[in-house]
């Protein structure tokens, strides 16, 4: 009986082993950077249509490469496309996020974390963590940086396993001594609030539109109306007034982590 198919970045990383290719020259003869072939073996950027073409006729597989690369791109669901679509050309990102760390934000042993409590997501792990790292490859490593402003409630940095939560905490003060990107938090004693019902994320684009982004159980939904939007920038601005400052919440998540 055969096993599961593997995953993109595993058979990637198989397929250049066996041919006993260097990244330096699987890189060189598909036209990229090597720094692309370490994403693409790390799960933190999929082959575009073009590349992975390109890796097939490397390694003799016919259009192996291509069918996984499209499995992965398609595991963007329909109505996540437009959103990852807006988050790539955004100039300004915000996320409120009420019970888990914002993904953009996730260490990839976190995301696994989050991915594998859901059961859909049983046999595609290595896929959807591969999704997920390509949109934060496209958001985190832009050039010019998009301004980031993201909120989580203080009950978020306490779930989950210690080691994992230390890393991942480790992480978030580390991002959070970028420039562009600010990270606060909203404090447990805040109580009953307007961000309670939900997490939020808005996109502001270079010519100043502005969409919003919802997600539930099922499926999410781009916000795009304009009473839409500000409804959940009312939303933002409410959950905005209880968040502590940007150097409160590094000293939160590192007086967290040495009691780990």
């Amino acid at each position: 009986m055969s096993g599961p198919p593997a995953s993109l970045p595993a058979r990637i990383r198989e397929l250049r082993t066996e041919r006993k290719l260097s990244q330096d020259r699987l890189a060189v003869a598909i036209g990229v950077s090597k720094s692309s072939v370490q994403y693409f073996e790390a799960g933190k950027l999929i082959p575009q249509e073009g590349t992975a073409q390109r890796l097939d006729k490397v390694f003799g597989t016919g259009s192996e490469i291509q069918g996984l690369a499209k499995t992965a791109h398609e595991d963007l669901r329909p109505w996540l496309r437009p959103w990852v679509e807006h988050e790539r050309r955004a100039v300004l990102l915000r996320a409120w996020e009420p019970t888990l760390i914002p993904g953009l934000l996730q260490t990839e042993e976190y995301m696994r974390l989050v991915f594998a409590a859901v059961p859909s997501n049983f046999g595609r792990l290595d896929d959807v963590v591969a999704t997920r790292c390509s949109r934060q490859a496209a958001v985190l490593d832009r050039k010019p940086p998009v301004e980031m402003a993201v909120m989580v409630e203080e009950s978020a940095l306490h779930r989950g396993p210690p080691e994992i939560l230390k890393a991942q905490l480790a992480h978030l003060v580390d991002i959070s001594h970028r420039p562009t990107v600010r990270i606060r938090v909203v404090p447990d004693a805040a109580g009953i609030h307007a961000g309670l019902g939900g997490s939020l994320a808005l996109a502001t684009m270079p010519d100043g539109r502005r969409f919003g982004y919802l997600d539930d159980l099922l499926q999410g939904r781009v916000a795009t109306t304009p009473r839409d939007v500000l409804e959940l920038e009312l939303v933002w601005e409410a959950v905005n007034e209880l968040a502590l400052t940007a150097d409160q919440t590094r000293d939160m998540m590192l007086r967290i982590i040495n009691e780990q």
